[in-house]
């Protein structure tokens, strides 16, 4: 797939595949760590012919901008690389599809933009932050899953990355992959990637510029006396939540309650399948936007 260089009006320079019709209606596709537009290959060949699939690296990845600092890396600023890449791009409206920490941008671009911007909402693989943050306080599993995140964010690990790359990090903390799903010249391309040092620290500040609380283990699983859920709106644009069920870096309890916080909702689950559900299980992702996109 095809890159073009693409400056935002905040000075950010993304590079991102565009392919399909230029006046058909938008799919933005947004990647998660520690991957790239690559993500959603297998999207991109199959609904191009009907829409305009838009797929950046994110900040931080690859050769798009890659600021050092931590406060780069905040929501608000990610959300809106993604309003100001719609903007460049001529597109008004827009379907805004995501997956891991894509997803957990894609919600905020959801809540924030629906129905002035955003039409619809596509979500992988990536927890609603109401859900997953009341989850991070009282699921074990969840918690135990998470405790990576405070490794990412914990400087003393910052020589390991310099002397290692990513993935002196992913070896140390992650225990979510499974390495034999991935096709080789992906993961190829992958580790070739992360010997980019400046893009490895920006892949880490995307931990490091969230407010999530991740608790240690040690910590008792209920919800603090002080706890507020976060003042979200509800979400009243279509959207639809594909989970893979065996995701060992996100259990299935982070749909429960998604009917509650967002309507109309549709919700497809993918058995035998780990977290990178959108190139482990391809057929059944574009199966499930298929019947959303047509309704």
């Amino acid at each position: 797939m095809e890159q073009k260089r693409i400056k935002l009006a905040n000075g950010i320079h993304l590079d991102v595949v565009d392919e399909g019709p230029a006046d058909a209606p938008a799919l933005i596709f947004l990647h998660g760590f520690p991957e790239n537009h690559r993500t959603w290959r297998h999207q991109i060949s199959h609904f191009s012919d009907r829409f305009r699939c838009v797929a950046p690296d994110q900040r931080g990845y690859r050769g798009s901008s890659k600021p050092q600092d931590v406060e780069s890396y905040t929501p608000d600023k990610l959300i809106g690389d993604v309003f100001l890449l719609a903007d460049a791009l001529g597109i008004d409206k827009f379907t805004i599809v995501g997956h891991d920490w894509g997803g957990a941008i894609a919600w905020g671009v959801a809540l924030g933009g629906q129905h002035a911007r955003v039409e619809r909402a596509v979500i992988a693989n990536a927890p609603h932050p109401a859900i997953f943050q009341k989850l991070l306080y009282t699921h074990p599993g969840q918690r135990a899953s998470s405790q990576y995140i405070n490794a990412f964010r914990d400087p003393e690990n910052d020589p390991l990355i310099r002397e290692h790359g990513i993935t002196g990090i992913l070896k140390q903390e992650v225990n979510w992959d499974r390495p034999d799903t991935m096709p080789a010249e992906e993961r190829a391309q992958l580790l070739k990637d992360w010997q980019d040092r400046d893009a490895c620290f920006g892949m880490i500040n995307y931990y490091r510029g969230s407010t999530m609380i991740v608790p240690d283990m040690d910590e008792p699983f209920a919800l603090p006396a002080n706890y507020s859920p976060p003042n979200l709106p509800n979400l009243t644009i279509p959207t639809l939540v594909i989970w893979a069920l065996d995701d060992l870096a996100l259990p299935p309890e982070n749909i429960e309650g998604l009917d509650a916080i967002i309507d109309p909702l549709t919700i497809v689950k993918v058995p035998d399948c780990g977290h990178f559900v959108p190139w482990e299980a391809a057929g059944a992702v574009n199966a499930a936007m298929d019947n959303f996109l047509k309704g």
